[in-house]
Formats: structure tokens, sequence, C-alpha cells
């Protein structure tokens, strides 16, 4: 028999296994990447948020309408969503093994773009997020100060600005996420017995703080046609109200400023603004450091 051969010849038997094994260490670095198989369905994600709303409210007007329109693309092998009471919403679709995530991507991206009509005016001006993504979780990876020299704030803004993008680039990488990012946002209080003593409802608020947070180029100076000779230099003006801004939105000694136009009435008797994380209940901790 054929295993005879071998336990006759034990140097024939050593020579073929270390030959084995050296094609194996070959073919390791030679096969390309495309050529190992498919073992994990992939998967596309769409995300919404709907500022103020909760789970039920999201259910109804977000997620109905993209659910009834993304339902049955081909290849699909089922969907998994869920609305939060933050206002945020994500739906999972599952495809089939051996398909493109491009093609997925762009189907379910189509498919998407017949809701928006639908869904309500902040859901729309946010925008729909749509991206392919792995069912596997390669690493999750944790930033601290070990002294407690930065805050969480410090530590999501780091690693927002300089860690998430170059991960992403990375070949091989499909996303890269911040678990919790604490980003800034303007926060309003409202009185709401002032409100009804000045007539006013939180639209006329949102309106007064949206109209106040503005960019707008004015042109530039010296530009044609003009007057001919002599030398002119041009320069780019510019009018800025952007409340987003720490300078803009604070006078000296770090004082809040009042701000000027229709919100001032607002700021001063119906209530109060301030510059806050957009969602203060979400922390992150790496025992008891703050973390990112």
């Amino acid at each position: 028999m054929l295993s005879g051969i071998f336990i006759e010849r034990p140097r024939l038997a050593i020579v073929i296994a270390i030959v084995i094994a050296l094609a194996g260490v070959i073919a390791i670095f030679a096969i390309p990447i495309a050529q190992f198989p498919d073992i994990v369905p992939p998967q596309v994600t769409l995300n919404a948020s709907y500022p103020g709303a909760d789970a039920e409210v999201v259910e109804t007007t977000v997620a109905q309408p993209i659910e009834q329109q993304v339902n049955g693309i081909d290849n699909a092998l089922y969907y998994q969503s869920a609305s939060a009471a933050d206002g945020s919403y994500i739906l999972t679709v599952t495809f089939a093994l051996g398909t493109d995530p491009d093609i997925n991507t762009v189907n379910v991206q189509n498919r998407a773009s017949l809701a928006i009509p639908q869904l309500p005016a902040e859901v729309s001006r946010n925008g729909l997020t749509i991206r392919k993504k792995s069912a596997a979780l390669l690493q999750v990876i944790a930033f601290y100060s070990p002294n407690s020299t930065y805050d969480a704030v410090y530590l999501s803004n780091y690693a927002t600005i300089n860690v998430i993008d170059p991960l992403a680039r990375i070949k091989g990488v499909g996303q890269a996420t911040l678990f919790g990012p604490l980003d800034y946002s303007l926060r309003v209080w409202l009185d709401p017995d002032r409100l009804t003593e000045l007539n006013l409802t939180p639209n006329d608020v949102i309106a007064a703080v949206q109209s106040q947070n503005i960019q707008a180029a004015l042109g530039r100076i010296g530009a044609a046609p003009h007057a001919t000779g002599g030398i002119r230099r041009h320069r780019s003006a510019r009018q800025s109200r952007w409340l987003g801004d720490p300078h803009k939105g604070r006078g000296a000694g770090g004082n809040e400023r009042k701000i000027a136009g229709p919100l001032q009435p607002v700021q001063r008797r119906a209530g109060r603004g301030d510059r806050h994380l957009s969602d203060p209940r979400i922390q992150c901790r790496r025992g008891s450091a703050p973390s990112a």
C-alpha cells in the first residue's frame, strides 16, 4: 500500500513533508486576498437621525417609510432595524454570500432615496448615511488618559481628528467608527410659560437661531469691472455670524454674549442658550478614567 512506502522510507516522508510545509508558507504570501472564501454575508447599514424624537415617533415617521421602500431588494436575506430613544435609527440589510457589496450599497441607496420625500424635514436635512460593512468586528481601541489629564470630550475630539480617518484609509478596513462621539451643539432651554405670554412657538426660536447661524460670502473688493489705471488688490469679503465658534459666542472675560437680532428677546425673556454636548447621556470609561 501507499502508506507502506513512507513507513519503509522515512527520509522520503520527511522530505515530502518539508516541501508541503514550504509550499504552504509561500502560498500564504502569494495567494490574493480575493481568493479566500467568503464566510460572512455582506451587510449594508442605513443610519438616520431625528433629533428630539422618541423611539415610537422614529418608528412611525422614519422606519416605516424607509423599510417599505427597501423591502424586496435583490439578494437580500433578512433585515434588522432599531429605533432608539435618542432619535437615531439604523437599518442593517444582510445579503447572500458572493454578492458584490458595492452593488448592494447602490441598490439600498436607490431604494432609500424613494422614501426621502416621505421623511420629516429634520431627517431629510441631516441626510441618510448608507455604508457597506462586515458583520465581523476586527478590533476595538480605547483612548484614555492615565493621569486624568484630559477629559472625555478632548479624547473624543482627538480620536475624531487624528485617528478615525487614518484608520479608514488602511487597506482592508471597511469602516472605522467612534462609539458615542461627543459632538458639540447649541442647546436652548425654553420656558413654556414665557413662550405663551410672548405668543411664540419652538419653531419661532429654531428659525431665529438658524437666521443667526450663517456664513455669507459678500463678494470681492476691487474685482472687475473697475476703473483702469493703478494697482488694485483683490480681497474677499465675508460676513460671519456662526454660532459654532466659541470666540464669537462669548465676549471679553469669557462671559456669554447677547445675540443680536430675533434671538435676543428670546434669550433674555423666554429662555437661555449654551454650548454643550449634543447628547450628554453618552459616557465612555475605561475603569475609572474617562475614555473614547
